[in-house]
């Protein structure tokens, strides 16, 4: 897998599909740019996707595990792929915590962008447990501590489950992506590492339309991390934007929007 380094900190990226148009595409947590790999057959004829390992994630790492991602790091880290590449316009995909990346590169080169396919993004608004995790102080410290020893953690989430303030969907991703010391420790680095990435949503809506971007936003109709009510608000302030509710959950939604743009293309005429 080719890849780039900047300031020690390497990104790695895969290239998917041979056609015209480029795409810039950024996986969900806990995945790797292998996740696009479905996307060949519904765009590689039509676009050239760039694929990248967001850090923590396959193969690419900052330099620092502590060192909280910037915006202006990660501008200039695709900005210098973008040179190399030769690439003055390309489409824009990110899914779940991809979403933070997709939006970075909307706030620092909206003239750039020719269209952005959303897939239950992060970003948009940020959950509660987001906020415990990255929140300053004590709350911080005792996440951290759950690293080590996650027994306190897997304990309130099984009596939030009885008394049924968490759905079970939720208890099955916590279970998944934190049933490891390595996968606790990607959970915490990810969280930390990236809060620095919010946005101003007014500010995004403003830089899509003023640039007229077209927002294709898939969502699932069980996904219980990113539901369609935590995203109307945005969708309805877009000039050009369309929402697509398909039914399924979270973890399975990259691959069913593959399948839906497959079969979109096929049926499509010449």
């Amino acid at each position: 897998m080719p890849y780039l380094i900047q300031d020690k900190s390497k990104l790695h990226y895969r290239v998917i599909g041979h056609g015209r148009r480029v795409m810039l595409a950024f996986h969900g947590y806990g995945q790797s740019s292998g996740y696009y790999l479905p996307m060949e057959k519904a765009l590689g004829g039509d676009y050239t996707i760039y694929a990248f390992d967001l850090f923590f994630h396959g193969r690419s790492h900052l330099h620092k595990h502590n060192m909280p991602l910037t915006k202006d790091f990660l501008k200039d880290f695709i900005a210098r792929f973008l040179e190399k590449q030769g690439i003055e316009e390309f489409s824009l995909m990110g899914f779940s915590m991809g979403g933070k990346f997709a939006l970075t590169l909307v706030e620092c080169m909206p003239q750039r962008i020719r269209e952005l396919f959303l897939i239950a993004p992060d970003g948009i608004k940020t959950s509660f447990w987001y906020n415990i995790a990255t929140y300053p102080g004590w709350l911080q410290q005792l996440f951290k501590r759950t690293v080590v020893k996650p027994e306190f953690f897997f304990k309130m989430l099984r009596m939030l489950h009885r008394y049924n303030l968490v759905h079970k969907s939720l208890l099955r991703f916590a279970h998944y992506q934190m049933d490891s010391t390595p996968k606790r420790l990607r959970v915490y680095r990810s969280w930390i590492g990236f809060r620095d990435l919010n946005f101003d949503i007014r500010r995004i809506v403003q830089l899509l339309n003023r640039n007229k971007v077209p927002v294709t936003m898939f969502l699932g109709e069980y996904d219980e991390i990113i539901s369609p009510k935590r995203v109307a608000v945005f969708m309805e302030a877009l000039h050009d934007g369309e929402l697509v509710i398909l039914k399924t959950g979270h973890s399975h939604l990259l691959q069913e929007v593959a399948e839906l743009l497959h079969k979109k293309r096929t049926s499509d005429p010449d």
